[in-house]
Parts: C-alpha cells; structure tokens; sequence
C-alpha cells in the first residue's frame, strides 16, 4: 500500500474551502489532467453521491476515474473512492481551522493490483504529485477572495 499527504493554510474560511471541494467540477479548475466530471448518481455532494470523471491517462488517452463520496462533515472532512481502474484508491480532505484560515490536508491511499504491485517509485511519485496540488487549489482560492 502507498500513501501520499500534503498540507496547504488557504487564506478563506473552512467553510468555503469546503464548499469548493464538495463541488466536484471545481476539480477542473485545480486538479492537472482532469478532464470532466458530472454526477452520475445520488444527491451532488452528499456521502453515496457518484461522479463520472474522464482523466488524461498515459499516452493523454482519456480514463475513468468514477469515484464516490464515502465521508462528508461540513467544514471539516470529505472521503472518497475510486470506483474502478488497476488499483484501489482512497482519499480525502481534511481541514481545520487557523484563525481566519483553513488548513487543508490532502491524503490519498492506494493498493496497486496486479503487475502494478512491483512499480513503487514511480508510482509513490505520480502519488505524491497529486497531492502536491493543493498548492494550485490554494491558488484558485485565495485568487478568488480578492475578487
């Protein structure tokens, strides 16, 4: 099992910073090869809700990378899971309050299957990359503050 975590402080409250994560097509704005996300199933932004989300796999071909919202606490917590593909994959956001700011974690946990099973460095990198896109989602956020 592989797992990555990364934390940013967002200049904005938690509950906005909540808000914009629960929207899954705020994930086009901030996540690197998404492509398109829409609701697939169950009520948008609540724990069983089911997204359809097209990413840019290897070669840039399009992949499915559906997943379900497993946890979602107002303000503080939102889990996930992926529905499909060659590993498992989990994840979520946790934040806390700092101030007048909000301290995000991103977390994400994978048990690679089959032949992927072997490939650790390169697959604990890609990992780690992921995360580190709280960074770009910090970005959005605070730009968006001072509109």
């Amino acid at each position: 099992m592989a797992i990555a975590e990364y934390d940013v402080v967002i200049d904005r409250d938690a509950m906005s910073v909540y808000d914009f994560l629960l929207d899954a097509r705020n994930l086009l704005s901030w996540r690197a090869g998404v492509r398109s996300v829409e609701l697939e199933s169950g009520a948008a932004g609540t724990k069983g809700a089911v997204y359809r989300q097209t990413v840019a796999g290897p070669g840039g071909r399009a992949v499915c990378g559906d997943f379900e919202i497993t946890e979602a606490r107002p303000g503080a917590e939102i889990q996930y899971r992926v529905l499909g593909g060659p590993e498992l994959t989990r994840g979520g956001f946790y934040l806390s309050t700092e101030g007048g700011s909000t301290r995000v974690r991103f977390a994400v946990e994978r048990e690679p299957r089959g032949l992927l099973s072997w490939l650790k460095s390169p697959f604990h990198r890609r990992m780690k990359a992921e995360v580190c896109q709280l960074e770009q989602l910090k970005s959005v956020l605070e730009e968006q503050k001072g509109l």
